[in-house]
């Protein structure tokens, strides 16, 4: 188990300890909830590889999480480059 820094013990199963590779993400939205299917794009198709369903104020403390995350790999090792998406945003259902 994982000790976070508030100390939360987090178990992780051995299939999701494995990962899931995404090169494409799906984010659509009700007023309950968002959902985001994380996508493994290999034109003409993709295959869902995780979806993940969170309140809309969870999920404003993932997308600050993640911002955050990101400035600090930023300054540790440079400014990463977007990578160009795998497919045109119209040919995603």
């Amino acid at each position: 188990m994982a000790k976070s820094e508030k100390g939360l013990n987090v178990k992780i199963g051995d299939e999701e300890l494995k990962g899931r590779y995404t090169n494409l993400l799906r984010v659509t939205h009700t007023r309950e909830e968002f959902i985001l299917d994380f996508l493994n794009a290999v034109p003409p198709q993709a295959i869902a590889t995780a979806r993940i369903i969170t309140s809309p104020g969870h999920m404003k403390r993932i997308v600050r999480a993640l911002a955050e995350n990101v400035e600090r790999y930023e300054k540790a090792y440079g400014v990463i480059e977007e990578a160009p998406s795998p497919v045109k945003a119209e040919d995603i259902n």
